[in-house]
């Protein structure tokens, strides 16, 4: 509001219970993070670790999919899609991979899921 040179987002209630408190404060933490995300951007590294199979893991689409190769010696493939506008791209080092984009939600989900999916069950 107000001139250009003074910036702000202005956010408040009145007389609200802890429960419109709690609502208000939400927002404020999801606007932050949106300009955080526009200015700065979000990324999560993932290291891929493995004791005797080597694991392939390959960006597919553009970096919009991953596709995860000879995981504990299976055949099958995994493929994992990135969530919104969110990229996957391999690093420098070995066996790690990059998940970057503006919406710090779909970053993290995205990189919660390439984790579930090389999850180890009913062992």
């Amino acid at each position: 509001t107000g001139s250009p040179a003074k910036r702000e987002v202005k956010v408040e209630i009145w007389f609200g219970l802890s429960k419109h408190t709690a609502c208000v404060g939400t927002v404020v933490a999801h606007i932050k993070n949106m300009i955080t995300g526009v200015t700065k951007g979000y990324q999560y590294k993932l290291k891929f670790v493995y004791a005797h199979f080597p694991v392939n893991v390959n960006p597919v689409d553009d970096g919009k999919a991953i596709e995860i190769r000879n995981f504990l010696g299976e055949k099958i493939v995994r493929r994992v899609t990135m969530l919104g506008d969110s990229l996957v791209e391999r690093t420098d080092q070995k066996d790690e991979i990059r998940v970057y984009g503006n919406d710090i939600e779909h970053v993290s989900q995205s990189a919660a899921q390439i984790q579930q999916s090389t999850r180890v069950k009913n062992k």
